[in-house]
């Protein structure tokens, strides 16, 4: 039975604005009468980010020491899903509108955060991105194509900058096998966070797009509830010409008392060279294992990583797409990431909820990350890093002001083999839905 939703003649004129150029992508598929979950069941939001972000770099074992940046910007978004319309044989399909604008308020440097001249030395006043997707959905199997949002283990968007990193591809995901999420992609392009434009695929830290694969990146996946406490995975991820990646990964979650949770897993990746192999051989692993104990206010987080193989000439690290592509699965992964050959990495945090002393949408997280058993290569000595973060979120928790957001984050970087360095990111966000 269809939902029935009553909208005011004003919400209904905002909304009806706001899709008609949407609509248009469905509008040969029936009457406009049959548009009406489209627009009734849709989601749009303005959402708006405030962002300063400041590093500066201390003097390293050479005595060089490289330019700091920083960046205040201000951002709006505009982040329109829509319902689905239903064609006929059980078919529906929609679309999503994702918009975004940057303009800057104070710049210095080349902060990775705008589009950058390298011939003027300078980075671009504002950015602006477009983007949309087409949706088509048969029971519990869904098809994106257009621009996507990707959280898997084999790719991930960004959100560290002002603006989101989006792909270009189609995603197709399926949930119709009990406890069964499956997963077929193909990426042929990015839109990297301080880009305009997509560009053909590449390996991080080559993020000038200098050497690229056209071939696109080729996805499949499958994750499995085994019990309501044991989950597994495997994916598999194909990187044309540049490298392949096998992921798996298992996951418990169980209550220790009536107050204690622990979440807890083991990821392994094992990455090679793909065709081509435009930038060599590559041959890396990785163990992630990572533990997460909440007890009320309390919750307490444990990481440990450690990275296998040869690696490559070109590809010293662990691979990730060029274009400054996080990896949220490896488990120390951050500014330091912890990724270099054979390095073996720990981590501890510890998170406060404030709720319970009266100040509810209130959290402090202090985390501190180490590395070492860095290898070089002969005669080198051996390379170590550290990391500390301290991040303070608070998100108004009713009221006319409810939904405001405030975050503040500072991190310390420590190395024995490059510059140390010190960053504090303060953001400020508001979203509001129609």
């Amino acid at each position: 039975m269809p939902k029935l939703i009553f909208l005011t003649r004003d919400e209904a004129m905002r909304r009806q604005n706001l899709w008609v150029a949407m609509i248009a992508t469905t509008a040969t598929l029936g009457t406009a009468a049959t548009h009406a979950d489209f627009i009734d069941d849709s989601n749009v939001q303005l959402k708006f980010k405030n962002f300063y972000l400041d590093r500066e770099y201390n003097q390293d074992t050479t005595g060089v020491v490289n330019k700091g940046y920083g960046n205040w910007t201000q951002a709006v978004t505009l982040d329109a899903k829509s319902g689905y319309h239903d064609i006929g044989a059980g078919i529906q399909v929609g679309a999503d509108l994702l918009a975004q604008y940057a303009v800057s308020l104070k710049a210095n440097g080349n902060d990775i955060h705008m589009p950058f001249d390298a011939n003027e030395g300078k980075s671009e006043r504002d950015n602006a991105k477009l983007g949309a997707t087409l949706k088509v959905k048969v029971s519990e199997t869904e098809l994106k194509v257009g621009d996507l949002l990707p959280m898997s283990p084999v790719v991930f968007f960004d959100p560290s900058r002002q603006l989101l990193t989006t792909y270009s591809g189609a995603w197709l995901e399926s949930k119709d096998l009990k406890n069964t999420k499956l997963t077929l992609a193909y990426i042929d392009g990015i839109n990297a966070r301080y880009d305009n434009q997509y560009q053909d695929l590449s390996l991080f830290p080559n993020n000038n797009f200098t050497k690229t694969t056209n071939d696109g990146m080729y996805i499949a996946g499958i994750d499995y509830q085994f019990t309501p406490k044991i989950a597994g995975s495997y994916w598999y991820a194909d990187v044309t010409n540049i490298y392949q990646q096998h992921y798996a990964a298992g996951a418990f979650k169980t209550n220790l008392s009536e107050k204690t949770k622990l979440d807890a897993h083991i990821r392994y990746f094992d990455n090679s060279e793909s065709g081509d192999k435009l930038y060599g051989s590559i041959d890396s692993q990785a163990v992630s294992a990572g533990a997460k104990i909440n007890n009320g206010m309390h919750t307490v987080q444990l990481g440990y990583q450690q990275m296998f193989g040869e690696h490559g000439k070109e590809a010293t690290m662990f691979p990730t797409l060029g274009g400054w592509v996080p990896q949220p699965y490896l488990d120390n992964w951050s500014v330091a990431s912890f990724i270099r050959k054979d390095e073996k990495s720990w981590s501890l945090g510890y998170t406060y909820n404030f709720k319970d002393v009266g100040i509810s949408g209130l959290t402090a997280t202090v985390r501190h990350f180490r590395g070492d058993n860095i290898d070089f290569g002969a005669a080198k000595p051996e390379g170590k890093e550290n990391e500390n973060n301290v991040i303070v979120n608070y998100v108004v928790p009713e009221g006319k002001l409810k939904g405001l957001g405030f975050n503040y984050m500072f991190i310390d970087t420590n190395y024995n083999f490059g510059n140390d360095l010190q960053e504090h990111r303060i953001a400020t966000t508001y979203s509001y839905k129609f």
